[in-house]
């Protein structure tokens, strides 16, 4: 192969890997030194370091975080090396971003647990045979204290103040402990133990990331690449993914609940959670798009694919084939009208997922009145998921998507927000 040929392939190549790793991301900074990395590890046939970081204080994942863990696994397929780093070091502080005051510390028992979840979790998106994990005490742990006073010599006061979550506190009167101003710093040095090529992080991760950038160069190594990715809306479609907020899916949640919650995504949203947190190619999800923009994919038939895509994510074919049966029995089968209009109801409504039956029928403006629900449970005219409720005390379980029914004629689909 001719020197102009092989030229020619590697560029291709850069093309073909920068195309996947552009999906989805929110900034990548700075793209063109990302095209060069890329240029120099395929003509070496070395793969890049690439890097994330989590302090493992909230052991339970959902949608939301599977964001960059997707990006992740694409690097991974792409044949570049994921280094992950479990903070049980950092962890301790606790990451003061986008926070109005000082973190609670985890004790080491808390990270150590946490951690332990985490990895069993990640194995769900990741191939552990491609992961090298690390703890980041391996390294913070052993440095001496004029090592941590020559770490804090690289970067000012007004640098840290650069951050919005210090200065508004700054501004404000509100206390900052001096400790804080070192959970960016331990986070970027461990790129610098690490050497990463490219750390990836979420939108609000951004100066923790460039931080790293920042170290590296005092270090005299090569700057990693910060690679951002987007916060994703909740099934609100307004407020980010979270569980306290109640509008989340999570990915150890039984298969039938995540058909049924993402079923219940707003219609606006689901390109987006396609190309997010599904690991559909970029063509498939390009002929999504195309098909909604066109008219040619009906909104239900593209939800019906993203359900049994995520299920088949988190617990295999044959369980997204069953949740999908379910859906189609439980919620579109019978004497149904096609196009039920979806009512809200508040997960601060719900206890442990259950509401009186009572309660629901006037939350979801089925009734005018508890009297009229009464009477219409006591003339069995309401239907939950096409089972008659009997019983005008019962407390019912409801979850996304269920149909509720009050006479022939009034219908809603639950969406909980």
């Amino acid at each position: 192969m001719t020197s102009e040929n092989r030229d020619r392939e590697i560029e291709q190549e850069v093309g073909r890997q920068l195309a996947v790793i552009k999906r989805g991301a929110a900034e990548i900074v700075p793209e063109e030194e990302l095209v060069g990395k890329l240029r120099e590890a395929i003509k070496e046939n070395r793969p890049l370091k690439v890097k994330l970081g989590l302090d493992p204080t909230a052991p339970d994942i959902h949608l939301g975080h599977t964001v960059v863990l997707q990006k992740l696994r694409q690097f991974q397929e792409l044949g570049h090396t994921v280094q992950l780093v479990i903070g049980d070091f950092t962890g301790r502080i606790g990451d003061p971003t986008g926070k109005s005051e000082t973190r609670k510390q985890l004790s080491e028992e808390d990270v150590q647990r946490n951690a332990e979840t985490y990895k069993a979790q990640f194995s769900k998106i990741l191939d552990p045979e491609k992961t090298a994990f690390y703890t980041n005490s391996t390294w913070l742990g052993e440095l001496k204290f004029s090592d941590v006073i020559g770490l804090a010599s690289k970067v000012t006061v007004a640098r840290m103040l650069e951050r919005d979550d210090f200065e508004k506190r700054y501004r404000s009167n509100q206390p900052i402990s001096v400790h804080e101003f070192f959970y960016p710093l331990m986070q970027g040095y461990d790129s610098v133990a690490l050497e990463s090529d490219v750390e990836l992080g979420g939108t609000d991760q951004k100066f923790n990331l460039l931080m790293g950038r920042q170290l590296q160069k005092e270090y005299g190594q090569s700057q990693q690449i910060a690679l951002m990715t987007p916060l994703i809306e909740g099934l609100d479609g307004k407020q980010k993914m979270s569980k306290s907020l109640g509008n989340y899916i999570g990915i150890d949640e039984p298969p039938n609940e995540i058909f049924g919650k993402a079923m219940s995504i707003p219609d606006e949203l689901m390109v987006k959670y396609f190309e997010l947190t599904t690991d559909l190619s970029n063509e498939e999800v390009a002929g999504i798009s195309k098909g909604l923009d066109e008219g040619t994919f009906h909104p239900r038939d593209a939800k019906m694919k993203l359900a049994h895509t995520l299920v088949r994510m988190y617990h295999g074919e044959a369980a997204a084939d069953e949740a999908a049966e379910h859906f189609k029995s439980v919620f579109q089968q019978g004497d149904l009208p096609e196009d039920i209009e979806e009512a809200v109801l508040s997960s601060d409504r719900l206890d442990n997922g259950k509401i009186w039956v009572v309660k629901l029928l006037a939350e979801l403006k089925l009734v005018a009145s508890n009297a009229e629900a009464r009477r219409m449970i006591q003339q069995g005219a309401v239907k939950i998921n096409q089972q008659k409720v009997e019983n005008v005390d019962q407390e019912t379980e409801i979850e996304a998507g269920s149909i509720v029914q009050v006479g022939k004629r009034k219908f809603a689909r639950v969406v909980i927000r």
